[in-house]
């Protein structure tokens, strides 16, 4: 009797993974007189997405504008109806603008980039791979700082690093506004009511799994910063008085001190006696400067964050949108 054959064994095909869906992607920019930019960064950003998996939105704010932004922004919509625009009635800043910006985007993500082609739209595939490995913030991380004077980056250095003590939680530094925010962070950032607002800042606070892509920051594309020296002074004030006690508690401390100086400086007097009438005067006289400068600048510091609470208790809008382009207002 012939033995059965034996049954040969199936050949085991290895099953492909199902394709991920499609991310929606908004990209929020801000602009203020930017119109020789404006066309730039929606090139460099329609190639990018172009050639990409995802879809995509590119939601300019035009934070009261004087030039002929208006237009460009609307011939673009016309040409590309993933181009979406917001029209404040006036300059209300950066922080409100990009606050106008992130709550009318509609991604499942959010990038948050400037409008003067010194953030470079070719990083924005590596903040979304980042993103998609499961971080909920990535910010690009300059590496370098081309076209800006030694003081400012030296300034911009240490304020980073002054800023991660005082607030307490993992603020990465060297990182502007450019980054991506997953759904969930843009929600939070939304929901916190305060005026005084940094996106860098506010979107790290709820500590959310985070990271960061380094690139070179470069050069304005054309025209000029709108960040001045002293605007900068007051970003920085701004981000330590609205995240920090900090500045109380030094206030605090420096009063203790001066108290102490004080007393050792009388003891010194009654010790020494009365022999030199001109050096005790003259003493007496730097110190009442001294005690007068401090006190000065105490005040100034407690009344930061008074003015800060008066603000805050008036409840006026954030920002006013003049019109919108793309967007479906409620």
């Amino acid at each position: 009797m012939a033995s059965a054959r034996p049954k040969r064994p199936r050949k085991r095909t290895a099953r492909r993974k199902p394709k991920a869906p499609p991310k929606l992607i908004s990209v929020v920019i801000p602009a203020y007189n930017e119109e020789p930019n404006l066309r730039f960064i929606y090139e460099y950003l329609r190639v990018v997405f172009d050639n990409g998996n995802d879809d995509a939105e590119i939601v300019f704010v035009d934070d009261g504008s004087t030039d002929n932004s208006r237009e460009i922004l609307t011939q673009l919509h016309k040409h590309d109806s993933r181009v979406k625009a917001i029209f404040l009635s006036r300059n209300f800043g950066q922080s409100a603008a990009l606050t106008a910006g992130i709550e009318a985007a509609k991604g499942d993500a959010i990038i948050v980039m400037d409008a003067d082609g010194q953030d470079p739209p070719e990083v924005v595939p590596d903040l979304i791979a980042k993103w998609k490995e499961g971080y909920e913030v990535v910010g690009g991380k300059r590496t370098s700082r081309r076209g800006e004077p030694v003081i400012k980056r030296a300034l911009a250095f240490v304020w980073y690093r002054v800023m991660r003590l005082l607030v307490g939680w993992d603020m990465p530094v060297d990182t502007g506004e450019f980054r991506i925010l997953d759904r969930k962070v843009a929600d939070v950032f939304c929901a916190c009511p305060q005026r005084h607002r940094l996106v860098r800042t506010l979107t790290s606070w709820p500590g959310f799994r985070q990271t960061t892509v380094d690139y070179d920051h470069a050069p304005r594309h054309a025209g000029k910063s709108k960040y001045t020296t002293g605007s900068s002074f007051r970003l920085a004030l701004t981000s330590i008085t609205g995240f920090s006690l900090a500045p109380l508690r030094i206030a605090f401390a420096v009063g203790i001190a001066v108290i102490f100086c004080a007393l050792f400086a009388c003891a010194w007097i009654l010790i020494s006696g009365a022999r030199d009438t001109v050096n005790l005067i003259a003493l007496a006289v730097a110190g009442l400067w001294l005690l007068g400068g401090i006190q000065c600048v105490l005040i100034g510091i407690i009344g930061e964050y008074v003015g800060r609470n008066y603000i805050e208790t008036q409840r006026r809008p954030l920002y006013v949108v003049r019109d919108t382009v793309g967007i479906n207002r409620k």
